[in-house]
């Protein structure tokens, strides 16, 4: 794309950006292309094996810049490491049952929210460890939760069919999510933050107004529970997978169904989008994965060569690699576009559940 033409458009579109502004903007766009250009041929190596608890971990997640990830654990805790030392920076103690759902409130990475098996939800300070506020009100435990980009709430889904939002300044329950008939165990917000979705083992998702609770759309067309569901970056679609061994495409405006995504034998374990939401990733418990291009719906690439389920998978930022956990006890490095592995990660003794890259793309972080 000419940058210079690109910037010109926009301006016509955007009043922020000012006749003063536009070169500084023209270099930003080719700063971009030179990043997307760029082949970068990264081999990852082994850096560090942490013994993060004595129990088993539950999940791991970085922060945006990925200088620093968490642990979450059976033994009640979750524990902020330095990524370049390996050293543990703090225990965050308090929850009195497993710490499952853990999460950065990224971009900022300044508080980090806990969700546990003792049905409550904790926010804390990433730099002191202090807990700011314990979010009481679930009737079972929780297992997912989402800070949204704005960092003004969290949102938490239970095994009580309900999702709660909380304000993370004031510290209370804004409002619950009530609709579906069993656990929700997925949910996400959008990127402006003004929706929200849960998907449950109900076999739908529901499509929820953040400003007043409502539902306004419920995805039915799943013969199975949902295990995954989320939004590309522009709002527009959403991806959900399921038990039922398929993946669907929705319009996230009017909630109509667009596409159902074929191929794997088995359960699809997770779905994501790239950043720029042109790809589709579908992890399955058949041992494989694929990709699909979100505009024609077509699969691009099979990732074959797991030798267990996937349970996990994620693009790096720049959507041309993609990232497998599998219960093989191995990690995999994927080309998105021709579906070629790259590098086996080894080293673990168990099944891989969680695995994540940093924002830069030249880190990764696998939990067992």
């Amino acid at each position: 794309t000419d940058a210079v033409a690109l910037v010109e458009e926009i301006r016509k579109g955007e009043p922020l950006i000012t006749a003063s502004c536009k070169e500084h903007v023209i270099h930003l766009v080719r700063r971009l292309q030179e990043k997307l250009g760029g082949e970068e041929d990264h081999k990852f190596y082994l850096f560090k094996v942490l013994r993060a608890h004595i129990l088993p971990l539950t999940n791991v997640a970085f922060n945006k810049s990925g200088s620093r990830f968490i642990t979450g654990s059976y033994d009640r805790t979750c524990k902020v490491w330095d990524t370049a030392s390996g050293e543990e920076l703090r225990t965050l103690e308090g929850h009195g049952n497993v710490v499952y759902a853990i999460a950065f409130n990224n971009p900022y990475g300044d508080k980090i929210a806990t969700g546990s098996f003792d049905k409550t939800c904790k926010l804390w300070s990433t730099e002191t460890g202090k807990c700011y506020h314990t979010f009481r009100g679930h009737s079972a435990e929780i297992v997912c939760l989402s800070f949204n980009l704005q960092s003004t709430l969290v949102a938490t889904g239970s095994m009580d069919t309900t999702a709660k939002l909380w304000d993370i300044e004031k510290g209370e329950e804004i409002v619950t999510l009530s609709g579906h008939s069993a656990e929700i165990i997925a949910l996400s917000f959008n990127t402006t933050g003004d929706r929200i979705i849960t998907g449950s083992f109900d076999h739908t998702v529901a499509v929820w107004d953040v400003g007043t609770g409502r539902m306004l759309h419920t995805l039915i067309g799943h013969r199975g529970e949902v295990s995954s569901a989320q939004f590309n970056w522009d709002c527009s679609l959403i991806v959900t997978g399921s038990m039922d061994k398929t993946c669907m495409l929705w319009n996230a405006m009017t909630g109509t169904h667009i596409a159902t995504l074929t191929g794997h034998s088995d359960e699809i374990l997770d779905v994501c989008f790239d950043y720029a939401g042109q790809r589709i990733a579908t992890a399955s418990a058949d041992g494989s994965a694929r990709v699909y291009n979100a505009e024609t719906k077509k699969c691009i690439a099979k990732l074959e060569g797991h030798g267990g389920e996937i349970s996990k998978i994620c693009f790096n930022p720049k959507g041309n690699r993609v990232l497998t956990a599998s219960s093989d006890k191995t990690a995999r490095l994927w080309d998105a576009a021709t579906g070629d592995c790259l590098q086996i990660l080894e080293g673990h003794t168990d099944e891989i559940f969680s695995c994540a890259f940093n924002y830069k793309g030249d880190i990764i972080i696998t939990g067992n």
